[in-house]
């Protein structure tokens, strides 16, 4: 690839500008576009963006559901998390809606040059600060071996597994990096698909098959 187009995705317009006159003052790297939001990413992305750098918090709108739908549009668009969130959970929900790169906003200039080569080159790369900790999440996952409700969408039981902890929907929504919208939509589809009435019925089933631990 003789030219790296870039997207940079990030409500803080000294972080956003910041980081895109870095990457102008790189070779062979070229942003050509800029967003503060999801609906602002969702327009401005398009066939002729390469790599996407993006922050998982937009305001009110989640990274991660950002990701999802541009990867889904755009499948062979690289999407490079650069966020201040370095736990378990924002790394897996990263990694799964479809992101091939994962760096702190600490990373030095050089880390995050080398993330956005190595993930337009079709490589996933992970800061050396989280890479140990998702990848022992990841194979926690893997290594199940009885998945309770299997009515349920993965994203669904891991909002009834943090509902039976009980929590409330802003903080699943915090927790998994989701618009507090998109957790009542996961709550009503999990009460519905589990025929309960309430919460505090959904949360007594939750626990009886070991979730909310």
């Amino acid at each position: 690839m003789s030219e790296i187009r870039v997207a940079v995705v990030d409500d803080h317009p000294v972080f956003r500008l910041g980081m895109a006159g870095l990457l102008d003052s790189l070779p062979g790297i070229t942003v050509v576009a800029h967003a503060a939001s999801a609906a602002e990413a969702r327009e401005r992305v398009d066939d002729g963006v390469d790599v996407v750098l993006m922050d998982l918090h937009l305001g009110d709108d989640s990274g991660i559901e950002t990701t999802r739908d541009l990867v889904r549009r755009l499948p062979d668009l690289a999407v490079l998390v650069v966020t201040m969130d370095e736990d378990d959970e924002s790394v897996v929900a990263a990694i799964r809606a479809g992101a091939r790169g994962y760096l702190l906003k600490s990373s030095s200039p050089e880390q995050v040059e080398r993330g956005i080569r190595a993930v337009a080159d079709g490589e996933a790369i992970l800061g050396p600060q989280v890479a140990a900790r998702a990848m022992a999440s990841m194979m926690a996952g893997r290594t199940a071996v009885r998945l309770p409700f299997p009515e349920l969408s993965d994203r669904e039981r891991e909002v009834l597994d943090l509902l039976a902890r009980g929590y409330d929907n802003a903080t699943i929504a915090r927790r998994m990096v989701l618009s507090p919208k998109t957790v009542r939509n996961h709550v009503s589809n999990v009460l519905t698909k589990l025929a309960v009435p309430d919460r505090a019925t959904a949360m007594i089933r939750a626990r009886d098959e070991g979730l909310g631990a």
